[in-house]
């Protein structure tokens, strides 16, 4: 009899023994969803599956990159459409306000593309970037990226300070191609820069072309109303003189093997061909207007020329 009551209060000793370990597990440690969020005594966990999975997974915006800063900190910016393998680059707004209209016409190619895509050749992809110089730019429109016609300045004065950067340096007198510290703008000097890409827009871009194969380049500057052949130190490839050609044809712009108005060293469009890009000035045939019809007729022709 004894030794049946030792069994059974032996029994309840170790139930009773087993209850209050299992309850001190549940209360000291927390729960594992909770041990996840959080980590043990309120320490964020590490290499937790939430954490990975949040950067394993984080979007990349491969519709556009900034491609650099002004010397006012704002964003040079490439945008792309398309995903060819044949590159082609498209400038605006080299010359800041004061060709403020040909920020408008890349603005209004990039609505295009993104409301017709179709109208890309699948093997081409397009970069466009409006505005080289937007602290120029800003200066006569008083908004950063895209504007309407509508805002811009009326005044000369400021839409000629309007073409030159931040440090009152002509963008298009700051490429390695001939370039001088002291520069020519029609009958005025200007100035080159302090070196040859002295300043971060001029930077930016060759950055960015540098990191890239570009199968061709059309530059947009106002106003002369033509078409201009690139090269610097010798006579226009074959594919720069057809892209002229093509882009002549198509938009109803005159076309020339050269720019010779008057000396203009360090410009970017005969940097590009010294790099091996076919690229071509297209110079608008005021600053006010974008000439849209006629500049599409010319994309379209470029793109199909690189299609091939």
């Amino acid at each position: 009899m004894k030794k049946t009551i030792l069994l059974i209060i032996g029994i309840v000793i170790i139930g009773l023994m087993i209850y209050f370990l299992n309850r001190k597990t549940v209360t000291d440690f927390p729960a594992p969803s909770e041990v996840t969020q959080q980590g043990v005594n309120g320490t964020p966990p590490t290499n937790s599956s939430s954490t990975t999975t949040d950067q394993a997974t984080a979007p990349v915006d491969t519709t556009k990159t900034v491609i650099g800063t002004s010397v006012q900190n704002r964003a040079i910016t490439a945008y792309h459409y398309g995903e060819g393998a044949n590159e082609v680059l498209f400038v605006g707004g080299v010359h800041g306000g004061y060709s403020w209209n040909t920020s408008l016409l890349a603005y209004q190619l990039m609505d295009y593309l993104q409301a017709n895509p179709n109208s890309i050749p699948a093997n081409i992809k397009v970069t466009i970037i409006p505005t080289l110089n937007p602290d120029g730019l800003y200066k006569v429109v008083g908004t950063e990226g895209k504007f309407s016609s509508a805002t811009v300045s009326k005044s000369t004065a400021v839409q000629v300070a309007g073409r030159f950067n931040a440090n009152s340096v002509d963008l298009g007198r700051n490429f390695d191609c001939n370039w001088k510290s002291t520069a020519v703008w029609q009958t005025k000097e200007v100035s080159g820069g302090s070196s040859v890409f002295s300043e971060p827009e001029s930077q930016a871009l060759k950055s960015y072309v540098d990191t890239r194969n570009f199968a061709g380049a059309v530059v947009w500057y106002s106003a002369a109303g033509g078409v201009y052949a690139s090269t610097c130190d010798g006579n226009p490839s074959s594919p720069t003189i057809k892209l002229a050609t093509l882009y002549s044809k198509a938009s109803g712009y005159p076309s020339y093997q050269s720019f010779d108005f008057y000396e203009t060293s360090g410009d970017v469009v005969n940097w590009l061909a010294s790099k091996k890009i076919p690229a071509v000035s297209v110079l608008l045939t005021n600053h006010q207007d974008t000439e849209w019809s006629k500049n599409l007729a010319g994309v379209k022709a470029t793109l199909n020329n690189f299609a091939k």
